[in-house]
């Protein structure tokens, strides 16, 4: 029989799987990745009212500043993936899942992240690379006159965050491990990663 992992309940349900050491070295590498990325809202802001006045007031639109946009929200957004994965703050679902235990919970996260989640980021790491490559090797730019240079570069974002989000599963994994088989082994104190 697998060892119980113990659980706080004074956390959120959110967090009832225990860490690992592992586990506890993705979260913070990945917490530290979307503080980081976190600034890239307040760019984004700042493009955005930029473009607006430039625009508005000024009568001059800039195709580099639409495309900026779209560029550091796609950033944001796909790196936000992996923190999300990583805190279970994503959006849930199922139903059932609140009036479930957490070995119940447990054992839906890891039939989750088995068939669904890393198959999916695995195949669209496969198509991605490829992608990004070619646009690299002619030197993709934007087709609009004045848009931005170096299109494969926000392409590469795509396999980046794919390999982030598949960090953050790994992570997820080890810890739903801990928790329904007892290894790798738990370690002690909150689950809450600062």
């Amino acid at each position: 029989m697998a060892a119980h992992a113990h659980i706080d309940e004074t956390l959120p349900h959110r967090d009832y799987l225990p860490h690992t050491r592992a586990s506890l070295r993705i979260s913070r590498a990945l917490q530290l990745i979307g503080r980081v990325t976190s600034w890239i809202w307040l760019a984004l802001l700042a493009v955005i009212v930029t473009n607006v006045v430039m625009r508005y007031v000024f009568g001059e639109g800039r195709i580099e500043f639409e495309e900026l946009q779209w560029h550091l929200y796609a950033i944001g957004f796909l790196v936000g993936l992996s923190v999300c994965l990583d805190s279970d703050d994503h959006i849930r679902v199922d139903i059932l899942h609140d009036r479930l235990s957490p070995r119940g919970r447990a054992w839906i996260e890891l039939y989750g992240l088995l068939l669904l989640v890393l198959p999916f980021v695995m195949l669209v790491l496969v198509f991605a690379l490829p992608f990004v490559a070619a646009a690299f090797a002619v030197g993709e730019v934007s087709d609009a006159p004045g848009g931005l240079p170096y299109r494969w570069l926000i392409k590469a974002t795509l396999p980046l965050a794919c390999l982030l989000l598949l960090t953050a599963g790994f992570g997820r994994l080890l810890r739903v491990a801990a928790l329904l088989f007892g290894a790798p082994r738990a370690v002690g104190g909150s689950h809450h990663v600062d």
